[in-house]
C-alpha cells in the first residue's frame, strides 16, 4: 500500500478540515513538511482521494452566488419610483371601490388604474431582467470556453484535467506559457520566470527557486518543473483579493441618482396629498371616490412612471454597443455608474503600457571606442537565448533586423545562463577564424565590475543609468573579452564594458488620447501600480 493511503480517511479528513481552516502556513514551511500535512506524496494522489478532497477544500474557482433568478426580477420592482408605483396601484384595488359618479351611478374597483400600473412595472423589471440575464449568460459562455486545464499527477500517471478538478495535494507539471492554475511550491528542477504583473503590476518576469511560491493567475515565462498545490479556489491569493474586492458594499452613483429622485417624489407627493385630503375632505366636503381618484391622479402624476423604462431601454442599447467592441457587461447599471466617475485609477503594465519590454534603440550610450550603437545590440543578442527566451531576451533578440543574426557566423561554445548569483548571462564562441570570445550581459553593477577599466568609466556609467532612471528606463550593460587560452573554462583576456541599453515597457498607441479624453470629461486618472509610487 502506497504512503499516501496509510491514513484512515476519517483521521485524513480531520487533517484535512483543518488545513482548510488555514491553521497552517503552507508557503512558508519546508517542503518535506507539506507533504506531511497535506497528506500526500511525489506520486500524486489516487481518483479516489482526490474526489474526498473535492468534498472538503470544494471545487478550485471562485464561489458564484446562485441568485433566485425570481428574486432577481422582483428585485428591480424594488426602489423608490416603484414603491410609489406600488402604492398608487394597491389604492386602486383597495381603496377606489364604492361611490357613485357624475350620473349617479356606482363605482366599482378601478381595474384599468390597477392594470396600467402592473403593466409599466412589468415592463420595466422585463427590460432590465432580459438584458442582465443575456449579459450573464454571455459572460459565462466566455468563462467556459477560456475554462483553463492543468497537467496533474493521478493515478500514477500525467492527465490533463480541469483547472477547477485541482485539489491541495496534486502534483502539477508546470511549463513554458502554462497560467498557474492554483497556488503551489516548487519541487526539484531548475528556476522558472514567473509573470506576475496581473497580481503584482511587475513589468518584469520574477524568477522561482525549487521550494518557492507560485500564484494562481500567473503565467510561466521560462522554464518547466513539477509543483505540488497548496491551496484551490477562494484560498488562493488571487481568490482572497477577489473575495475581498466582492465583499465590499458600495452604492453606485445611478442608484444615489434614482434614490434621490425617488424620495424627492415621495416627499414632494405626500406633503401634496396630505394637503388635497385635507381641502376636499374637511373643507370641501367631497365625496369619498372623488377624493380617493383626485388622490390617485396626484399620485401617478406627481412620478416621472416612463423614467425607469426609459433608463432600462437607454442602458440596453449602450450594453449592446459595448457587446458589439467586444465588452460583456453583468451588470447594466454599471454603464451609467461608469458615465459618473469622477477618477479613474489604471493599472500601468499592461493597461497603459504594452507589457511589452522594448530597447530604445536612440539613446543607447556606447563606452568603447570602434563600436557602434549597433555593435552594443548585436553583442548584447549573442549573450541571450533564441529559444526559450525570457522577457529581456526576446526584446533584445527582436532589434536585430533578423534573429538568427546573433549566431551568423559563429559557433557556440558554452552558454551560462542568468542565475541570481551572477546576475547575468555570458556566451562563448568561436569567430570565423576559430579565434574564441566571450560576450556578456547583465545588471550593470555585476559588468562593471568585470571591466577592466571600471576606475575610469564607473562615474559616467552611474550618470547614464541615473539619467535613464529619472525617464522611467531600467539599464542593461553588455561587456565583451577575448578569449585567448581557446577553452570555455579559461578565464579569458581583459573585459571590455561595451555599452548601456535602455529597457521600457513603451506605452500602449492609444493611451495618451484616452487620458486626454478623460481629463477633457472632467476625470481624473491616477496610475496605481507595483513599479513606481502612486501619480
Amino acid at each position: 500500500m502506497d504512503s499516501k493511503e496509510e491514513h484512515p480517511p476519517a483521521a485524513e479528513a480531520n487533517g484535512l478540515s483543518d488545513l482548510n481552516k488555514e491553521t497552517v502556513d503552507l508557503e512558508h514551511i519546508p517542503v518535506e513538511e507539506v507533504f506531511e500535512h497535506l497528506r500526500c506524496t511525489k506520486e500524486g494522489l489516487t481518483t479516489e482521494g482526490a474526489q474526498q478532497r473535492v468534498e472538503i477544500f470544494g471545487y478550485n474557482k471562485l464561489e458564484e452566488k446562485n441568485e433566485s433568478k425570481i428574486l432577481k426580477f422582483l428585485g428591480f420592482m424594488w426602489n423608490p419610483l416603484s414603491w410609489v408605483m406600488e402604492a398608487a396601484a394597491i389604492m386602486a384595488i383597495a381603496l377606489a371601490h364604492g361611490g357613485k359618479d357624475l350620473r349617479g351611478n356606482s363605482m366599482g374597483i378601478d381595474f384599468h388604474d390597477f392594470v396600467g400600473i402592473v403593466i409599466l412595472l412589468v415592463v420595466n423589471s422585463t427590460i432590465s431582467f432580459v438584458e442582465e440575464n443575456n449579459a450573464g449568460n454571455a459572460a459565462a459562455a466566455l468563462m467556459a470556453r477560456l475554462a483553463p486545464k492543468a497537467k496533474a499527477l493521478r493515478d500514477g500517471t500525467w492527465n490533463e484535467l480541469d483547472a477547477s478538478l485541482l485539489v491541495p495535494g496534486d502534483i502539477i507539471s508546470i511549463k513554458l506559457g502554462d497560467i498557474i492554475p492554483a497556488d503551489a511550491r516548487l519541487l526539484q528542477g531548475d528556476p522558472l520566470k514567473i509573470d506576475q504583473s496581473a497580481l503584482t503590476g511587475e513589468s518584469l518576469p520574477v524568477t522561482k527557486h525549487p521550494g518557492g511560491g507560485v500564484y494562481s493567475g500567473s503565467t510561466c515565462k521560462q522554464g518547466e518543473i513539477e509543483a505540488v498545490v497548496i491551496a484551490t479556489g477562494i484560498h488562493t491569493f488571487f481568490g482572497k483579493a477577489a473575495h475581498l474586492v466582492e465583499s465590499t458594499t458600495h452604492v453606485g452613483h445611478f442608484q444615489k441618482v434614482l434614490t434621490s429622485i425617488g424620495n424627492f417624489c415621495i416627499c414632494s407627493i405626500a406633503i401634496g396629498m396630505t394637503i388635497e385630503l385635507i381641502v376636499m375632505a374637511a373643507v370641501q366636503h367631497r365625496p369619498y371616490r372623488q377624493t380617493v381618484d383626485n388622490l390617485l391622479v396626484l399620485l401617478i402624476g406627481g412620478i416621472p412612471i416612463a423614467m425607469p423604462t426609459v433608463l432600462s431601454v437607454t442602458m440596453a442599447i449602450g450594453s449592446h454597443k459595448l457587446a458589439q467592441q467586444g465588452a460583456i457587461t453583468k451588470r447594466m447599471t454599471a454603464i451609467e455608474e461608469m458615465a459618473g466617475m469622477d477618477v479613474l485609477c489604471s493599472d500601468k503594465t499592461g493597461t497603459l503600457t504594452l507589457n511589452k519590454l522594448t530597447v530604445d534603440n536612440n539613446i543607447i550610450e556606447v563606452f568603447t571606442r570602434g563600436y557602434e550603437k549597433s555593435d552594443v545590440v548585436l553583442m548584447a543578442a549573442r549573450a541571450s537565448r533564441l529559444e526559450n527566451q525570457d522577457a529581456i531576451d526576446f526584446a533584445i533578440v527582436a532589434m536585430l533586423p533578423d534573429p538568427k543574426e546573433a549566431r551568423a557566423g559563429i559557433e557556440e561554445v558554452h552558454f551560462l545562463p542568468f542565475n541570481p548569483t551572477d546576475k547575468r548571462t555570458a556566451l562563448t564562441y568561436l569567430d570565423a577564424k576559430g579565434k574564441m570570445h566571450r560576450v556578456s550581459k547583465g545588471a550593470p553593477e555585476q559588468i562593471l565590475n568585470l571591466a577592466a577599466n571600471k576606475s575610469e568609466i564607473e562615474r559616467k556609467v552611474h550618470q547614464v543609468i541615473d539619467n535613464f532612471a529619472e525617464r522611467g528606463l531600467r539599464s542593461l550593460a553588455v561587456a565583451y573579452q577575448e578569449v585567448p587560452e581557446g577553452t570555455k573554462e579559461s578565464a579569458g583576456g581583459p573585459w571590455q564594458f561595451i555599452g548601456l541599453l535602455p529597457l521600457f515597457d513603451p506605452p500602449r498607441h492609444d493611451s495618451a488620447e484616452t487620458i486626454r479624453r478623460a481629463l477633457d470629461l472632467g476625470v481624473s486618472v491616477k496610475m496605481i501600480t507595483g513599479t513606481f509610487l502612486v501619480h
